[in-house]
């Protein structure tokens, strides 16, 4: 297996486990963190002795809250395009896996890590888990799949309110709008997650693979993604995102121009 400097990982009864590693930073997505897990998922899909993944986030605080904001800062909207559209991908291959893959929420899973655990084919959430994509409070909107993927499994209507307004749902509400498959108490996470695969383990392989690209394939367009792409970097060109940046970095409320 290889060697990471922010995951974790480990195989164990054909279960690859991948957690992210970067505790005390509440396990937020920098641009390695991102790489290394769209490495570690062709590991994963590579290896014969594995049959499915589980995702997790370090500690019992956090999945993954968000991404790593200082890494936005001087963007130009072509990087900022160029930046959206590395996370798409690599994200993308975590959905389009011919094997199962099971996001285990353990906390907060905001912006970043709100669109890691939608990418996931299932989500098992802990009762303290909490679920957002809070872009707008910098400027921004989310640029990893999250516009598309959010709407896809809780409707437009509501999906729009949680973007425009930033707000947090807990573990409850995902559960009810469908955003997640299970709630349980956190010392039960893994075990659930374990559970699922294990059921998963004694069907077939090829038909679990067909049944993955059939259902992802259920009405299917790009256009959606390259529109989040285009609308992702125009915020890089606003003076807003520079306000956002920068009262998030000074722990202060934006004053946003709307320019």
């Amino acid at each position: 297996m290889s060697t990471f400097q922010n995951l974790k990982t480990e195989i164990k009864d054909g279960i690859y486990f991948l957690t992210v590693n970067r505790p005390d930073k509440l396990n937020a997505l920098n641009r390695q963190t991102v790489v290394e897990i769209g490495e570690a998922i062709k590991e994963a899909i590579a290896d014969k002795n594995v049959m499915g993944v589980i995702i997790t986030g370090e500690g019992q605080k956090s999945f993954v809250a968000g991404a790593d904001i200082k890494e936005f800062m001087s963007l130009s909207a072509e990087q900022g395009k160029q930046l959206a559209r590395s996370g798409q991908q690599i994200f993308q291959s975590i959905e389009d896996s011919p094997k199962p893959v099971i996001a285990a929420v353990n906390g907060f899973a905001l912006g970043g890590g709100c669109e890691l655990s939608m990418a996931c084919h299932l989500r098992v959430a802990s009762e303290n888990a909490q679920f957002g994509q809070p872009e707008v409070n910098l400027g921004l909107i989310p640029g990893y799949g999250g516009t598309q993927r959010l709407t896809k499994y809780i409707g437009r209507t509501k999906a729009l309110e949680l973007t425009m307004t930033a707000a947090m749902i807990k573990a409850p509400e995902a559960l009810q709008l469908g955003l997640v498959n299970y709630v349980v108490a956190p010392e039960a996470l893994i075990a659930k997650c374990v559970e699922l695969l294990n059921v998963i383990k004694t069907k077939s392989p090829e038909a679990i693979a067909c049944s993955i690209r059939a259902i992802n394939a259920f009405d299917e367009t790009q256009a959606g993604f390259e529109a989040e792409l285009t609308e992702f970097a125009k915020c890089f060109t606003t003076e807003d995102i520079k306000e956002g940046i920068n009262a998030f970095v000074e722990k202060r409320k934006p004053q946003f121009a709307g320019r």
